[in-house]
């Protein structure tokens, strides 16, 4: 695979370095993608809503009225899903919305994600990635230097680092992530990917 320009937080080209084919230049899968996406998606889900059925609402033990003679519809619980408070019919109840794939599945649609921005030319390496202090404004300014104004932009490091990811998330659209934390939707959902070289090198190592 050819080699890649490194620049540094200004944009200014300072280097070069050489991605792994494997990785960075693999056949892209959207359907892969799409699968490991909504899997994702779908295991965030708590799946805690829920609702009463007519035998779990207190109450309604006595008949309203008697069957015939008062000229009304006749009843035989005040909890009949027909009632007002009554409990419902087919409604939701606590369960797992937990989906699988198997480990090469998800690597590949990984592999396939960071191949597609390669492509689009929305991945950027930078040499490094710290703030002196956590400040928005300098995560604006790298901003305004790749000239990524207003855009989704995704910063991934090896190193967690709290002025980065406290620099980053006042913006809306802005987010900063580990390599270790690397996942199918932050790189989808994001128009520019920032990779540092340490990044680079521990997906290589993950994923090669």
């Amino acid at each position: 695979m050819p080699n890649v320009k490194v620049f540094d937080l200004n944009a200014k080209e300072v280097g070069e370095i050489e991605l792994s084919q494997e990785i960075f230049g693999v056949e892209i899968h959207p359907t892969l993608m799409h699968q490991a996406m909504v899997m994702q998606l779908a295991n965030q889900r708590l799946g805690t809503a829920a609702t009463k059925t007519r035998a779990m609402v207190r109450g309604g033990g006595k008949k309203p009225w008697r069957q015939k003679g008062t000229g009304r519809a006749r009843a035989g619980t005040i909890r009949s899903p027909l009632w007002v408070g009554g409990g419902v019919v087919f409604g939701p109840h606590p369960r797992k919305y937990v989906k699988k794939m198997p480990r090469k599945a998800r690597r590949l649609a990984l592999k396939s994600a960071l191949s597609a921005k390669m492509v689009a030319s929305e991945l950027r390496i930078l040499d490094s990635l710290q703030f002196e202090a956590p400040k928005t404004k300098q995560v604006l300014e790298v901003l305004k230097a790749f000239e990524l104004e207003g855009k989704k932009a995704l910063f991934i490091s090896r190193e967690y680092s709290e002025n980065v990811e406290k620099s980053t998330r006042n913006l809306k659209g802005v987010k900063a992530i580990t390599s270790m934390g690397l996942n199918i939707v932050d790189l989808l959902h994001h128009d520019a990917i920032f990779l540092t070289k340490d990044a680079v090198t521990q997906i290589e190592e993950v994923f090669g």
